[in-house]
């Protein structure tokens, strides 16, 4: 029953990190540039910082918009819009004027003033009348003349002699010269004999108005396939950066084919893919703590995809630089709440899909795997704000030095290192300090933990700590001795000190509930002396289950947890054990009252915590403090904890396990104040 639901969740850590694989490829690609798309950063007058760049494929060099938009000014202003000349019109306003007009006016001589109406309304309207509004725009368009069709016939007419309503209405009014009153005629309301004749023609005018603006080369040139566009420290001119923007233009137009959408898809889906099962392989073949575990899987995909699409958006959409995004964040968060080997992986991972976004990745590839290897070199730990600021100091150095060194290396020239993108690394180092917060934001989401949280948790002012100094100090005492011999060993044998540190501090809280039961809390009088081996052995035991629930009470972090749960493993209370079954020897003793609850030790550091914590307490029961009663009880209890399989579920190897007897003896010979044995006079010496 046990072995099948041990398969069952392999199937279903499987099945999640399967997920995770694919919905991180999904996410990357989804993001990325189509390949080939023109993603160069120019300017005029500002040098190339690129290679050579040669045409991939033949195409015109488009004309500057400005260039473009004059030309089609100039061939604008001999544009004749089309206007169909409404006869229908002039015959409705002759009948208004003979009909009602003339029965309306009763003065005399009105005949004579309708004669004289009827033929200005015939001069104004054969010439043709615009609607106000039409005959301003064209004004400001500045077209002189328009094409007037009358009878399927179009007559080129100079847009000055063409009458809006207002200038017909001043026209008859200025022909008093033959006599007719001036006062008689503004009597006379003339503008309802006035309205426009002249009706746009849309579809002529639009077609052509399109012929002539077609007739406006948009490109001055063509560039050849193969043919060079500029090279690496030429300066881009007004003609080259013409050619570059055409050549920007078209190779978009050729990506966005949807044949090749697909090629670039199916290309970067293979691509991305196969680079993170290598980084599933690494984790699987060499890091298997961190792969059986989902969360830091999840987390390390994450910090990949949440980068590797921050880039995608700057490139894609111009976003300042890309020396801006700060790459080296990955790596020193992998680094603090894993390892470097890791980091350092998923560091090039992200730098090479990144690359993917960019047309020359060359500086690119060349500066974050340097400073990426800095990076971890420098903030190995993180214990104080202050490194932070060292690092992206350093940081910041190290891409200044190594960027000039590459410009020089490639140009020669000292002079052609181009200076503004020092403003880029700049950002991008002020952008580094975030590192510090996000680890807290990351602490909580994940539940990692970061050295400076350990430190803040080793603080001896911490509540938790004092209450345990004031109610049990000798386990107190006992506590701060297994942290000094288990730091030091982590420190020799390369793993987490600050991490056993606080875990050997916190890994016998549970005392505090029942202490005088502990030896180190004793004053003389033992309370074991009126219980049962059964009931003695409950109570010792009792203390791990104890110390998780003030570790749950007080919000400890998992990895302190672990301390907690595996620094006794599921080793037995002997003395009870024996005390019992000397008492009892025809009896059957049920072992499991006498076992600890477990589990053995997972990682090096909780390995390590077990040696230092048993050795440190056996060694308050030795008679004497001699070099070989202490370096026979390191090797007895270590020996006899490899012999029972603790450390079977764990990293640590033969080598670290004998680095740290070493280092457990010498340290309890510190501090017992060991003395060497002096020799003896033999029996055959003379004074």
């Amino acid at each position: 029953m046990a072995n099948k639901q041990q398969k069952r969740d392999r199937i279903h850590k499987f099945t999640l990190k399967a997920a995770l694989v694919l919905v991180s490829t999904f996410v990357i690609v989804f993001f990325l540039p189509r390949s080939g798309k023109f993603s160069y950063d120019y300017s005029v007058d500002k040098p190339w910082r690129y290679g050579q760049l040669i045409a991939t494929f033949k195409f015109p060099i488009y004309k500057d918009d400005a260039v473009v938009k004059h030309e089609r000014d100039s061939v604008l202003r001999g544009f004749q819009p089309y206007y169909n000349l409404d006869e229908e019109e002039e015959k409705k306003m002759l009948k208004n004027l003979y009909t009602t007009k003339l029965d309306e006016w009763k003065f005399q001589h009105a005949n004579i003033y309708v004669k004289h109406i009827a033929e200005m309304l015939v001069e104004i309207y054969g010439k043709g009348v615009i609607n106000a509004d039409e005959f301003d725009k064209l004004t400001a368009s500045g077209i002189k003349s328009i094409r007037v069709v009358k009878n399927n016939e179009a007559v080129v007419v100079p847009l000055s002699e063409v009458y809006t309503t207002r200038s017909a209405y001043e026209h008859i009014m200025k022909s008093d010269s033959g006599g007719y009153s001036k006062v008689v005629l503004q009597r006379l309301n003339l503008f309802e004999l006035l309205a426009a004749n002249l009706k746009y023609d849309k579809v002529k005018s639009e077609n052509t108005k399109n012929d002539l603006l077609s007739s406006v080369s948009l490109a001055s040139g063509i560039v050849q396939s193969g043919q060079k566009i500029i090279d690496r420290g030429e300066i881009v001119t007004r003609e080259t950066y013409n050619i570059l923007r055409s050549y920007e233009r078209e190779a978009d137009k050729h990506v966005a084919s949807e044949e090749n959408i697909s090629y670039s898809l199916i290309a970067q889906s293979v691509f991305v893919f196969c680079l993170l099962l290598i980084l599933v392989s690494f984790l699987n073949l060499f890091r298997r703590d961190y792969f059986d575990k989902v969360r830091s899987v999840f987390l390390l995909f994450a910090l990949l995809d949440l980068f590797c699409v921050a880039a995608s958006l700057m490139v894609s959409h111009k976003i300042m630089h890309i020396f801006v995004l700060p790459c080296t964040m990955l790596p020193i968060i992998i680094r603090i709440f894993m390892d470097s080997r890791t980091a350092f992986m998923f560091h090039c991972a992200m730098v090479i899909i990144i690359s993917l976004t960019l047309s020359a990745s060359y500086e690119f590839l060349f500066l974050q795997l340097i400073t990426g290897m800095i990076a971890i070199q420098t903030l190995r730990e993180l214990s104080q704000r202050s490194q932070i600021i060292r690092t992206a100091f350093i940081i910041l150095l190290s891409y200044i030095v190594f960027y000039a060194s590459y410009e020089v290396i490639i140009e020669g020239d000292i002079t052609k290192v181009d200076t503004h993108t020092f403003v880029y690394f700049f950002i991008n180092c002020i952008l580094l300090l975030f590192t510090y917060p996000l680890l807290y934001l990351l602490e909580k989401l994940f539940g990692f933990i970061s050295d400076v949280t350990l430190v803040e948790l080793s603080n001896n002012n911490n509540p938790l700590l004092q209450r345990m100094s004031e109610i049990a100090p000798g386990t107190f005492q006992h506590s701060m001795q297994v942290a000094n011999l288990a730091s030091e060993v982590a420190r020799k044998i390369g793993a987490r000190a600050q991490l056993v540190r606080t875990g050997a501090l916190y890994h016998d809280i549970g005392k505090m509930e029942r202490p005088v039961f502990f030896t180190e809390n004793q004053s003389g009088i033992s309370p074991h002396k009126h219980l049962t081996p059964q009931k003695s052995a409950e109570v010792i035991i009792a203390h791990v289950a104890n110390g998780l629930a003030l570790a749950n009470k007080n919000n400890l972090p998992d990895s302190i947890k672990r301390f907690i749960a595996t620094h006794h493993g599921l080793g037995m209370a002997k003395y009870f054990y024996i005390t019992y079954k000397n008492e009892h020897p025809d009896e059957e003793v049920d072992k499991s009252l006498f076992t600890y609850p477990g589990p053995n030790p997972a990682t090096k550091e909780e390995a390590i915590l077990m040696m230092a914590d048993s050795v440190e307490a056996a060694s308050r029961s030795l008679p004497e403090y001699t070099e070989d009663s202490i370096s026979n009880l390191v090797d007895k209890i270590i020996d006899g904890q490899v012999s029972d399989g603790f450390f079977r579920e764990c990293d640590i190897t033969f080598r670290d396990i004998e680095t740290a007897k070493e280092i457990l003896k010498e340290k309890l010979k510190t501090i017992y104040h060991t003395r060497i044995s002096y020799p003896e006079l033999n029996d055959f010496a003379t004074v």
